[in-house]
């Protein structure tokens, strides 16, 4: 017995099949975007120093 498919999947089978290194690609612009490693503490404090307050209302022109 056939199990049912949507178009969508079997439009994203399909797709996997003509590029199969298509899942690669979208890991590795994962790993260049997201998945970075975690600042040090050192490197936090430094962030949290740098960071200028905004001001309670930042359309006003005083």
């Amino acid at each position: 017995m056939a199990r049912y498919q949507s178009e969508f999947t079997q439009f994203l089978n399909e797709l996997k099949t003509e590029q199969p290194d298509l899942e690669a690609g979208q890991q590795a612009g994962r790993a260049l975007l997201w998945d970075k490693q975690p600042l040090s503490v050192e490197d936090q404090r430094r962030a949290k120093e740098a960071r200028l307050k905004q001001r309670p209302y930042v359309y006003s022109n005083d």
